[in-house]
Order: structure tokens, then C-alpha cells, then sequence
């Protein structure tokens, strides 16, 4: 999820909004840090949940990052209170589905899956990257990294076409 950021990041402009949908632990965070990296932006970049939105200014003159956290809140008029500058920044929602209602008429949705049991899979005891071996023989490995669906769905006329991000259909 953390390349597929930096690699998006690449087509972003100032007023770009993408909104992130997926259960927790789906790479929501990690996408944005990612995005983070690739728009080369200060600070590290966290999960909001507490603060609700936080602005990563631009090291190199570009849109700050603004990264929302909207779990908590429970329509448009709620984010639209936050005041973000939505036009001069790149502004990035997780949990914002369906919060959009007259804020804007362009967004990137991007909605993750995350399958669940790759992590718990037992391997044969010849298998590569062995973490550890029960008292069975089998190995347990228990930090391998999980596919993820991800599924893109332009809306509005900044999307339309989008030929900047020809390069995610190889990806």
C-alpha cells in the first residue's frame, strides 16, 4: 500500500481529493504515507483519529497534504466545519464515504480489501523466510505481507480520462 502512494502520488495537484474506504488495518494509514513520501511532505504521517485532520506542508514548494480521519464524524456539514482548504491542498479522507455531499464534485475513491489469513498461514518446513518452527515441524509464519484489493472509482470532471495515472493500470 506504501508504493502504491508514492506511485499515485506522482499525478497529484493542488485540489485533488481521494477518499479511503476499507477496514481497519486494510493499509488506509499506510497509503497516505506513502502518498506522504511521494509528494515529499514534513512530518510523519500518522493516523488523525484524535485530531480529525492534520496539514503536512510541502518541502518542496508543492500542495500540503491534508490527511483526514472521519470515522467519527456523521455528515458533510461535520468535515465541512473542519475548514479545509480543499482547492490550495491534496486532501486525502479516510472514512469519507458518502461525507462529500456539496463539498465537491471531483474525488478519487479508492475502497481496499483486505482478505484475511495470509498472515496465519502454515507453511511446509521447506519453506523460504521461516520465522519459526511449532513442535510439529510446520513453520508459523506469521508477518507475511497480505494481498489487497484495490478497487478505483473516478468521480466528477478532474477524473474523467485522468491520463496522468495511465501508469496505475500496470500496477
Amino acid at each position: 500500500m506504501h508504493a502504491f502512494g508514492v506511485s499515485l502520488a506522482r499525478g497529484l495537484t493542488a485540489g485533488d481529493l481521494i477518499v479511503l474506504t476499507g477496514p481497519l488495518g486494510a493499509g488506509k494509514t499506510t497509503l497516505t504515507r506513502g502518498l506522504g513520501e511521494g509528494l515529499g511532505v514534513r512530518g510523519a504521517v500518522t493516523s488523525p483519529t484524535f485530531v480529525l485532520a492534520r496539514t503536512h506542508p510541502n518541502l518542496a514548494g508543492g500542495p500540503p497534504l491534508v490527511h483526514v480521519d472521519a470515522y467519527r464524524l456523521s455528515n458533510a456539514m461535520e468535515l465541512d466545519d473542519l475548514d479545509i482548504d480543499f482547492a490550495h491542498s491534496i486532501v486525502v479522507i479516510e472514512w469519507g464515504r458518502g461525507l462529500l455531499d456539496g463539498i465537491t464534485d471531483s474525488w478519487l475513491d479508492i475502497e481496499i480489501a483486505r482478505p484475511l489469513g495470509a498472515s496465519q498461514a502454515v507453511l511446509p518446513t521447506d519453506a523460504p523466510s521461516v520465522d519459526d518452527t511449532d513442535a510439529d515441524g510446520a513453520i508459523e509464519v506469521l508477518d507475511l505481507d497480505e494481498p489487497r484489493i484495490v478497487t478505483l472509482t473516478a468521480n466528477g470532471p478532474r477524473w474523467a480520462g485522468a491520463p496522468e495515472f495511465d501508469f496505475l493500470r500496470n500496477e
